[in-house]
């Protein structure tokens, strides 16, 4: 064997500046890698502007899947919404092909998101996130893209099955999450969906997936995971982070109720919605698991029982806060 096979490899940051500087006709660019993960991220800086390169693991996702993702957030520039939005080359194009050392990968140039991440949030910007999350809302209710669909399979049956490959059965946290996906799975077919919109959903907006300027101004970026969902999908998963990142829970109440009054003065959430908000984001962190588990070849730190243990237990932590808090 000459070569031996890459399962994934990290693509040279000077040779991406070179590539980005012919593609899109920069008089000068730089490329630095800025982290790894389920997709890897470059910070570029071309002619005085700053942008952000994101190339996708090989397989990960399909070009047609990648071009509905472009033409939501190109909806959603039109519209004059805060997201990071795709770059088109010199030729039109927004999507590159890039022969990897393990095949084909794809790479898109995204606009760069002005401000920075903060993980302990005040009260107004947490306000300001719910109306921007809202806004997208608007825009993307009643419709769908050609991409997943976020249902009891998606969310709590094939991440289940995904998660078996690499722990016991008989582990009680194994046991614990199959039991919780069979009673959301219940309670989604008792749900009267007329309550419940529906639409394209981001399902990773959190802290990390956003910026913050000057007077609580958001940029929301990061839509790899969009689909089509129930649109409360992302009202109660950046509740549920907002929980875990507040230990101290009154301070949580007081930093998701004002979220909530922002989200609800752009689009009124229905009394369903609201309701579902605890069920909503315990299936999410479901779906995450077998997201971790199906894509263990970026970090195995997710594969083992202690990692799996700590993971079930902010699950439980977050089902036991609102079991007490609506009994």
């Amino acid at each position: 064997m000459d070569v031996f096979p890459v399962a994934t490899s990290t693509l040279s940051a000077n040779a991406l500046g070179e590539f980005l500087k012919e593609k899109y006709n920069f008089k000068d660019c730089t490329c630095e890698l800025f982290r790894t993960g389920i997709n890897h991220t470059y910070f570029i800086s071309a002619d005085m502007e700053r942008y952000v390169l994101r190339i996708y693991f090989y397989n990960w996702r399909s070009e047609s899947e990648i071009m509905e993702e472009i033409l939501l957030l190109n909806e959603l520039k039109q519209v004059q919404i805060n997201i990071s939005h795709p770059i088109a080359d010199q030729n039109g194009s927004y999507i590159q092909n890039i022969h990897a050392p393990e095949g084909m990968r794809h790479a898109v140039l995204f606009s760069f998101a002005n401000g920075k991440k903060i993980r302990f949030m005040n009260e107004e910007t947490c306000f300001a996130i719910g109306t921007l999350m809202a806004k997208i809302h608007k825009e993307t209710q009643d419709k769908t893209i050609g991409r997943i669909h976020y249902n009891p399979e998606t969310l709590l049956q094939q991440p289940y099955e995904y998660a078996k490959a690499h722990f016991s059965e008989s582990l009680p946290e194994m046991q614990f999450v199959q039991k919780q996906g069979q009673i959301i799975g219940e309670n989604f077919k008792k749900m009267d969906l007329i309550h419940l919109a529906k639409g394209v959903v981001h399902l990773d907006i959190w802290y990390d997936n956003m910026n913050v300027a000057d007077a609580n101004e958001i940029t929301i970026f990061d839509f790899d995971f969009c689909g089509n969902g129930l649109l409360v999908f992302d009202v109660a998963y950046f509740c549920k982070q907002l929980f875990h990142i507040e230990t101290d829970k009154d301070r949580y109440e007081l930093k998701a109720q004002s979220f909530l009054k922002g989200y609800q003065s752009i689009r009124k959430l229905s009394d369903a919605e609201i309701k579902f908000i605890p069920d909503a984001a315990t299936s999410i962190w479901i779906f995450y698991l077998g997201v971790q588990s199906q894509r263990f070849d970026w970090s195995n730190i997710f594969l083992t029982e202690n990692y799996l243990k700590i993971y079930v237990g902010k699950m439980k932590s977050w089902m036991d806060y609102y079991s007490n808090k609506l009994s």
